[in-house]
């Protein structure tokens, strides 16, 4: 059996090698293209691929693919929109993903920007930057005083609910198909009363129809305006221009933002000495109360191998023809 891996950086070299020792009996080979008309031609000879895609996998791509007697699309990450299922399945492509290569990974960094945010470190950062050392006007809050807002209490939404309520916070949620057996550590409200009470919205859901611009400017009108805003999911679940405004009229205290809309043109990218190509970004980027970091949330050792093995003992099942939990086609 081989195996192409597409789009393959440098850090997940290790893990795809600690997979292939595992799996002598396979041929993996790796390039760091991704799947685009241009590159195609690389998959001939292989029975699966594995991509990593940050742009969208063109229409093409999908009939080039059966007629190469490929099965299957694996990609190695939870998001999916880059490719059409509905070609994919006119071309008899499963379709398979990764949806909790490790919840921890992207909860705890959840938690971490809410402690960045309230203990105020990027506002004494930029002053002692500028070797301004007083504490003036920036006092902090401590955790255990606050109520943090899950918004999609799932693997990773439920694993963030339990990390702030270790640390005393209280919990408060709200999910379309609420998980009770967590309802030892936070409590199911509604999508309005989560957003009204809560001191800090913490947001994990999927994108799809109904989350696009779930955080719209009426769910920014409902929050606090001491509250802080946290983005560890993707990009067009919140209204960017609604938030901007928010933020420059401090109606509300912050936001974290780990994930934008049209990230792929910058996020990942060395733009030193570089115009930004997005002009939200810079608009974000001119905020003293805004956290950004490159999409960053699923980059941990553990994340990355399980991403690079999930994906791979899965790309082998839709090879052989037998269950594999992760289709989404």
């Amino acid at each position: 059996m081989k195996i192409l891996l597409l789009s393959v950086r440098d850090d997940e070299k290790p893990a795809i090698q600690q997979w292939q020792e595992r799996h002598p009996d396979i041929q993996l080979t790796s390039v760091e293209d991704e799947l685009h008309p241009n590159t195609v031609e690389k998959v001939r000879g292989f029975d699966g691929i594995v991509i990593q895609q940050r742009s969208t996998v063109e229409a093409s791509m999908y009939p080039q693919l059966h007629d190469m007697g490929i099965k299957q699309i694996t990609t190695r990450t939870a998001g999916f929109e880059t490719i059409d299922l509905e070609a994919a399945r006119a071309n008899d492509l499963q379709v398979s993903n990764v949806p909790a290569y490790s919840p921890r990974s992207v909860a705890e960094l959840a938690l971490a920007h809410t402690m960045r945010l309230i203990r105020k470190l990027e506002l004494f950062d930029e002053r002692s930057a500028e070797q301004d050392f007083r504490w003036g006007g920036l006092q902090a809050s401590e955790i255990h005083s606050l109520t943090i807002g899950i918004i999609g209490a799932g693997r990773i939404g439920g694993t963030a609910a339990q990390l702030f309520h270790a640390l005393g916070a209280k919990v408060i949620a709200f999910d379309t198909k609420p998980n009770h057996k967590l309802d030892d550590i936070l409590t199911f409200k509604s999508f309005e009363e989560v957003l009204q009470e809560a001191d800090v919205i913490s947001l994990h859901v999927d994108l799809n129809p109904t989350s696009e611009k779930l955080i719209d400017a009426h769910a920014l009108s409902l929050m606090k305006p001491t509250a802080y805003l946290i983005n560890e999911c993707r990009g067009p679940v919140v209204d960017t221009p609604a938030l901007i405004d928010a933020l420059q009229e401090k109606r509300l205290a912050g936001a974290a933002l780990d994930t934008l809309p049209h990230e792929e043109k910058f996020f990942n990218v060395d733009l030193r000495g570089q115009d930004l190509p997005d002009e939200d970004l810079i608009k974000l980027r001119a905020l003293d109360n805004v956290i950004l970091t490159p999409h960053v949330g699923f980059y941990t050792n553990i994340a990355v191998q399980n991403m690079v093995d999930i994906s791979l003992d899965d790309t082998v099942a839709l090879i052989n023809g037998e269950k594999c939990d992760h289709v989404v086609s």
